[in-house]
């Protein structure tokens, strides 16, 4: 079909109508989302069948969506059981030794920008000539998604880089301050230590665990270092940081966030060129696909430069969605293939976010190679990078210029901090999450704030990526013209933490009740409750009892509740994800797409 288009387009959803019903952790992210890109709610519209999803209008053809939040059988029925059984109990919880919940709705988060991605998808495959498509997601596939560089490891050929075992930031003052800090320089790491009187060894033996905890979601840390913070002021261990090149950044509360937020939406889309004509580039039509082709982005070209894993994960779900994903490497390739552990001789990690992606080496250090790649940008569809704010700029690389020789381009720009705050830090996972309150939202009432290592905003921040280059490439369609999308980890932060600013906002405790989605222990293992049973379900000594029996035991007394995967190896044969997962041609563990179209 031909895309429709309306002379007055600025938001990708524009004209057309919401209905919405099905589990309100899932479904509140989509209508929200929506809702920002356009959308609007269409109360004859509304549903029937739970988890129904349905924007209409526009010109398109009726499209389609539903969340669940787990396959029938499964036994996974809400957020609680859904984390304890993709393993996002047992990785979370490897800082304290033992699996536990995430007091924020994680998967059920992930799952609504998966399903808003689904849609978009769709009416970008129909403006192409695709068949319209009904798309459908849970929040199981969400949570296999979000574990599966840890899953990969699990399965490689080899051990992990860094040892497993408790322990990690934050770090505490003297004052009682707790700080996380962050540095990607080993130097900046041995000079810091060193201006606070740390002993060597302590030092020495911190900096691989330390470095890794991305990988490991662990950091097992020589307790002499939190020995050493606790003897000096934050003013001293501040100024130890600015005299090292590492960076502090003190632990804020969701009070904090929520008296600084601003509103801003999560992504920002920006068309350029509206003033001037139409682009004549290959590009503007968006490459029409014959309709027999299933994947909405057949046919697209995404140039992926992206390092670590917010910008990779957002080309790799560009990829499963049908786009050729190109890698810009720089001479040698990205040393992130040799990453232990590997499958094959290639690390299992970047293959979880890589498989499938052709690479090409481009020293954008060097004139001839930039040229070289602002060529092949003009014969691309979405450019995508997460480089350091202000390098694409400098290297004439940015928006602006990409524009210039492909004015129907979506540039995509996955960030840290998308300049809206003005003091803000590094703009890695766990210095965001600090700075935004995700180290409450994360554990309940009673806790010390401590932000998960489990690489939360990476993996959320590539779902909002890859979201805003959908949302992108919808509005160049409508439009015909190119569109800059920026996206960040303070965005997906403030998606991730919206339920608990909302009852903030309305007085409440923005923290979840003591002891909340804590598993209980069993003989051989750990059982994880549903929400809604676990008062109850903790009354109950099952220790002395097999997880099977201790399940039996609570179901007698018609309490819900599902095995917490301790293992993730045990995934590939868990019959709650038959099919699930498989191994890639290099044998790593590789999770499912986490859509299916019909």
């Amino acid at each position: 079909m031909a895309s429709p288009a309306i002379s007055q387009t600025v938001r990708p959803l524009d004209t057309l109508r919401l209905g919405i019903l099905g589990p309100p952790q899932i479904t509140s992210v989509v209508a929200q989302h929506l809702r920002l890109l356009g959308a609007q709610d269409d109360v004859a519209g509304q549903q029937d069948a739970p988890g129904a999803i349905t924007l209409t209008g526009g010109g398109y053809e009726s499209a389609q969506a539903t969340v669940t939040w787990g396959g029938s059988g499964s036994g996974l029925v809400d957020e609680a059981t859904v984390q304890a059984a993709t393993g996002v109990m047992a990785v979370h919880g490897r800082r304290d030794g033992h699996p536990r919940g995430l007091a924020a709705d994680y998967t059920a988060t992930a799952t609504g920008v998966l399903a808003v991605q689904g849609l978009l998808a769709g009416l970008i495959g129909q403006s192409r000539g695709t068949a319209a498509a009904h798309v459908s997601t849970g929040a199981d596939r969400a949570g296999l998604l979000a574990v599966s560089q840890y899953l990969a490891a699990a399965g490689a050929d080899e051990g992990e880089a860094a040892q497993l075992g408790p322990g990690g930031p934050p770090f505490t003052s003297a004052e009682g301050v707790l700080f996380e800090l962050e540095t990607l320089d080993p130097g900046a790491w041995a000079a810091f230590w060193r201006a606070l009187d740390a002993p060597a060894d302590a030092m020495r033996a911190g900096w691989r665990p330390f470095q890794f905890r991305y990988a490991t979601a662990c950091a097992p840390l020589p307790q002499a270092l939190h020995t050493v913070t606790r003897a000096h002021p934050l003013a001293r261990i501040r100024q130890a940081a600015a005299l090292s090149g590492a960076e502090v950044c003190v632990l804020h509360t969701l009070a904090d966030r929520l008296a600084e937020a601003d509103g801003a939406a999560p992504w920002s889309l920006r068309p350029y060129g509206a003033d001037g004509p139409l682009p004549s580039s290959r590009a503007a039509s968006g490459n029409p696909v014959p309709p027999t082709v299933g994947l909405p982005l057949a046919g697209l070209t995404v140039l992926e430069a992206g390092r670590r894993i917010q910008a990779p994960l957002a080309a790799h779900l560009l990829g499963l969605l049908g786009a050729e994903v190109v890698r810009i490497e720089p001479p040698g390739g990205d040393p992130l293939r040799g990453m232990p552990p590997a499958c094959a001789g290639i690390s299992a990690r970047w293959l979880a976010l890589n498989r499938g992606k052709k690479a090409v080496e481009i020293d954008i250090k060097a004139e001839a190679d930039r040229r070289r790649l602002r060529e092949m940008a003009a014969e691309a569809d979405v450019f995508l990078h997460n480089w350091a704010p202000g390098k694409a700029a400098g290297l004439g690389l940015d928006s602006d210029d990409l524009a210039r020789v492909n004015p129907a381009l979506v540039y995509a720009y996955t960030g840290g901090w998308a300049d809206r705050i003005a003091d803000a830090p590094m703009g890695t996972d766990f210095m965001v999450q600090a700075r935004t309150g995700v180290g409450e939202a994360v554990r309940p009432e009673g806790e010390a704030p401590v932000p998960s290592l489990m690489t939360l905003l990476d993996v959320l921040g590539g779902l909002h990526g890859a979201e805003a280059v959908l949302a992108g490439l919808l509005l160049r369609e409508r439009t015909g013209r190119g569109v800059r999308v920026d996206s960040s980890l303070l965005g997906a932060a403030d998606t991730l933490t919206a339920p608990a600013l909302a009852r903030a906002a309305r007085g409440g405790n923005p923290r979840r009740p003591a002891g909340f989605r804590h598993p209980l222990p069993t003989a051989d293992g750990w059982i994880a409750p549903t929400d809604d049973s676990a008062l109850a379900a903790a009354a109950y000594d099952l220790r002395e009892l097999s997880t099977p029996d201790a399940l039996a035991r609570l179901g007698s007394h018609g309490l819900t509740a599902t095995a917490v995967t301790t293992d993730l190896s045990d995934l590939h044969h868990d019959p709650r994800f038959a099919g699930s997962i498989s191994r890639d041609a290099h044998g790593a563990p590789a999770v499912s797409d986490p859509w299916s179209f019909a």
